[in-house]
């Protein structure tokens, strides 16, 4: 039997730059589980507006299914991040934004699979959403860009970066220069004059911030609200979380300088994301059934001693935020190593098949996690 899945990419994420997918990791190991299983999976990378408005880009994502999905095969939707959210608002019953011959296709649908998505919003949201933070985000997308296609990032710009997020100092003009000329420099890295792609990327970025004032804590509140389940759709969930800032996790940076920069980043995005309003606190636990939320505390202790915390995030959603169906794997890691975005400790694996990690998190995410957290997701699909 075959199988469309849709990847929707979220927060910092791309859908293909150069010879470069955001997936690539998540895509290759599913097609292998679908293989074994007897099944053909055939896979669609959503070229999303990365901080465009939810309703824009689920728009996308529901135009390309019903451009490549045809015929009578199953479909599934992915989405990390605010891509979860894309998913689920293509899938409601109460959604009017999308014209219905557009959606033609929801009767295929089976699952959704939403990956550390801020479905109750995040407070890193809040911050991206002003002037100065739009900078930030373009500086940390470039970063992100950076490591995960060349394995490595600019000392300098690194540093910049770090300093506009420790100090918060945006509003000094030179200051904003450092920080464009600093955003510039890794552009030139990873981007040559035959492939305008990560330029484009970035001026999606600055001209349109929909999504980032939508997905905080209070925009949410209301989101939430006006979101349905389809009958019929396997909603599942992955959700994970990174330990809190310890002296203890600068030993391993000794004599990497990088990688203490890096680590240092995390931890600023860790302190902003772990800020909260009591009246909106990014919980996914506040409006649920008591049942169901006995099932996630008992679920979650299991994998942590404990019921995580409001603080407690993966460096961009807080874990409460991203629970929502049935909550298929959860465990220690940030936000991109559940892509497969994480330090690879094998011994000279295949190019293709390597691992880049995003930042230093300390979350000490391994391969075997990876392949457990695909397997959870694959049984899900396939179920």
């Amino acid at each position: 039997m075959r199988h469309h899945v849709y990847f929707s990419p979220g927060m910092f994420g791309f859908g293909k730059l150069g010879s470069y997918t955001y997936f690539a990791h998540v895509e290759r190991e599913l097609t292998a589980r679908f293989a074994a299983a007897g099944h053909e999976l055939v896979a669609h990378v959503i070229e999303d507006l990365p901080t465009a408005s939810i309703r824009r880009r689920s728009t996308r994502l529901a135009e390309t299914v019903r451009r490549t999905a045809t015929g009578t095969d199953a479909i599934h939707l992915l989405g990390h991040s605010t891509g979860g959210l894309d998913a689920r608002f293509v899938a409601s019953p109460s959604n009017t934004a999308i014209p219905a011959d557009v959606l033609d296709w929801l009767p295929r649908l089976r699952t959704i699979t939403t990956m550390n998505t801020p479905h109750y919003g995040t407070p890193l949201a809040s911050f991206f959403a002003t002037s100065n933070g739009q900078r930030v985000l373009a500086a940390l997308s470039m970063l992100t860009i950076a490591g995960l296609t060349l394995g490595a990032t600019p000392l300098r710009a690194t540093s910049v970066v770090l300093g506009f997020l420790q100090r918060g100092d945006l509003a000094i003009p030179f200051k904003l220069l450092m920080l464009d000329r600093a955003v510039e420099s890794v552009v030139a890295m990873v981007d040559d004059a035959g492939s305008p792609e990560v330029r484009t990327f970035l001026a999606a970025i600055e001209e349109d911030q929909g999504s980032m004032l939508q997905l905080s804590p209070e925009s949410m509140d209301l989101v939430v609200a006006g979101f349905a389940d389809r009958p019929g759709v396997r909603y599942q969930a992955t959700a994970s979380m990174s330990p809190a800032p310890t002296p203890r996790r600068w030993v391993h940076t000794v004599g990497h300088p990088l990688r203490a920069i890096s680590l240092s980043i995390f931890y600023a995005l860790h302190h902003l994301t772990a800020k909260h309003d009591e009246r909106y606190p990014c919980c996914a636990h506040h409006d649920m059934p008591a049942g169901l939320v006995a099932a996630y505390e008992a679920q979650v202790t299991q994998t942590f001693g404990r019921v995580p915390s409001l603080e407690d995030n993966d460096g961009v959603v807080p874990f409460r935020s991203q629970l929502w169906g049935e909550l298929v794997w959860s465990g220690l890691g940030d936000h991109l190593d559940v892509l497969g975005h994480y330090r690879d400790e094998r011994v000279d694996p295949p190019r293709e098949l390597r691992h880049h990690d995003w930042l230093t998190s300390g979350s000490d995410f391994s391969h075997g996690q990876f392949m457990a957290l695909v397997d959870a997701i694959a049984a899900g699909m396939l179920a």
